[in-house]
């Protein structure tokens, strides 16, 4: 239910705030004054499209909020999906509409898209406008209309119906890919088996390129290497073919005896000598493993020509399947798993195929079944509609809810439903859509869901001029429905005709003010007298005249009735 309906800057509005109650209230007002506004509001809540020009003159935004009970029926998982929070049993939804036409939708305190906001308190409220009397004539939505009268257990084998299609439809589409591609895969897998081959009989190694690099440029700096160390192996222990050359051992060794002799004489220099001792050894080590890597630095040629071997067959790799080695074995693990999954292919087309057959008869059983529900109920549903019709000033009007079969299955079953109507005796029952007037839609769209009430406990309905080209005794019939439909439910039915706004519990007027320059609307409950002047006023007569006043006493007396 719809607890209170806020508006800002909407329109000819500038703020006001509806508070609403169960039951049925009536939203009146001259022409012009600005009910659509009202309607408008609801919509923009319920996802309808924004538009800047919605935003009142000389301000940036118009806001649109509204205060809804939680009523069992709204999942609290669609909740949790938009990061939506009640507020004790109630929940805020908002929408924002900038001067731009920018547009923003808050659900439970958190923005979110207008599609989830749509999904939401699609839930919570119902529109009757011109544009679902528009729908209405639709067989999609018409087929929406005879689901609901199949009851809560229909519609759930409807969803398990659908998820399974859902499942089929994936299922077939993959299948189609892999059958209408056979020859693209065979290709690419020979491509693979070839690349992954000429991988595997070179059996490049983890960072090899990099080691191979490094002892390239050893073996190719050989000869300079062997005369640095040979250079530094002098200077370290001498040349043996050399007598006076000064080395470094043979120096420190002279060192290290003075601090022997300079130890026996003054024990403080003791620590000196020990350190010499030390250097020493580290000195002698170091002389030796330049000798032992001198020696290694043997020339090799057919190493360096192995290595250079080497790296051209890392190059062929590196040049088609990755710039460094191990991006070559990288691609070379990836690509090994995807030929595993294009040589399976034969047996997941095989798989897909049962598969998909397994679900189109399990599909075509739930069709079956859809449809008999559907077919079983057409009758009854017309029949009760045409007793409602014939309530509402048609009594010819015959309807028919024509099921046929459709070639091949779809999301809703095999069926297709066509509501055909036929206003006047003697005519043939034709599509509704081109058949109905527009008042005669109003009305065929009141008498379902007057029908259909029981489906839809809790719901609020708001009906926007369902009263249009009618008057009279059919107004009176029309306020008897909408508050028949306002037991179970939320009614707001925005109307001209004071016949359907004297069945009303509750009672708003929006009322247009100027001060010369600037036109503004709010909008007020009435009761009592003021409610009594507004039911004059609507009937035509002058709302302070004693007889207006009368015949308006006369009407809310024969709502009571």
């Amino acid at each position: 239910m719809l607890r209170d309906l806020h508006l800002h800057a909407l329109g000819v509005i500038d703020d006001a705030t509806l508070e609403l109650a169960p039951g049925l209230t009536a939203l009146t007002g001259e022409t012009g004054a600005g009910k659509t506004m009202v309607t408008t509001g609801l919509g923009l809540l319920l996802g309808a499209r924004a538009d800047a020009g919605l935003v009142r003159h000389g301000q940036r935004r118009a806001l649109v909020e509204g205060r809804f009970t939680a009523e069992p029926s709204l999942a609290a998982s669609r909740l949790d999906e938009v990061g939506a929070e009640l507020d004790g049993d109630e929940l805020l939804v908002a929408r924002h509409v900038t001067d731009q036409g920018r547009s923003r939708a808050f659900v439970g305190g958190a923005q979110t898209t207008v599609t989830a906001l749509a999904e939401v308190t699609g839930e919570l409220a119902t529109i009757h406008g011109q544009s679902e009397q528009a729908r209405l004539g639709t067989s999609e939505r018409q087929r929406d209309v005879l689901d609901r009268a199949c009851g809560p257990d229909h519609l759930s084998r409807l969803t398990d119906y659908q998820r399974l299609f859902a499942e089929r439809r994936r299922l077939q589409a993959e299948l189609d890919e892999l059958t209408s591609h056979a020859q693209q895969r065979v290709r690419e897998a020979d491509l693979l088996r070839f690349g992954l081959d000429e991988i595997e009989r070179v059996a490049p190694q983890p960072g090899e390129d990099l080691a191979l690099a490094s002892q390239f440029t050893r073996l190719q700096a050989l000869d300079d290497l062997r005369a640095l160390a040979h250079r530094v192996s002098v200077t370290l222990s001498g040349d043996e073919y050399a007598d006076d050359t000064a080395d470094a051992v043979g120096l420190l060794g002279e060192a290290r005896k003075g601090l022997d002799h300079l130890a026996d004489l003054d024990p403080s220099a003791r620590p000196l000598h020990e350190r010499a001792v030390e250097i020493s050894s580290a000195l002698a080590d170091l002389a030796a493993d330049t000798s032992g890597y001198l020696a290694d630095l043997e020339s090799d040629p057919a190493g360096l020509e192995r290595v250079v071997s080497r790296q051209a067959d890392l190059a062929r790799l590196t040049r088609k399947y990755g710039t460094t080695v191990d991006e070559v074995i990288a691609w070379s693990s990836e690509q090994a798993t995807r030929l595993l999954e294009l040589e399976d292919s034969d047996g997941r087309v095989g798989e897909l195929a049962a598969r998909v057959q397994v679900l189109t008869a399990e599909l075509e059983d739930r069709a079956a079944v859809l449809g008999r529900e559907r077919r079983r109920l057409a009758t009854d549903l017309a029949g009760r509609v045409q007793d409602e019709l014939a309530a509402l000033a048609m009594p010819h009007a015959r309807l028919v809810f024509e099921v046929s079969t459709t070639a091949e299955l779809t999301t809703h079953g095999r069926d297709h439903v066509q509501l055909l109507f036929s206003a006047n005796p003697g005519s043939l029952p034709a599509p509704l859509a081109r058949t109905a007037s527009g008042g005669e839609l109003s009305r065929v769209r009141l008498a379902l869901e007057v029908v259909l009430a029981d489906q839809d406990a809790g719901h609020t309905f708001v009906f926007d001029e369902v009263d249009a080209g009618v008057g009279g005794a059919v107004g009176l019939e029309i306020g008897r429905r909408l508050a028949r439909l306002a037991r179970g439910s939320q009614v707001v039915v925005v109307t001209h005709l004071a016949q359907v706004a004297a069945f009303a519990d509750h009672h708003l007027v929006v009322r247009k003010a100027s001060d010369g320059q600037v036109t503004s609307s709010d909008v007020a409950p009435v009761a009592g007298e003021a409610r009594l002047r507004e039911l004059a006023r609507m009937m035509g007569g002058l709302d302070e005249a004693d007889s207006a006043l009368a015949h308006a006493r006369d009407l809310l007396a024969e709502t009571e009735r």
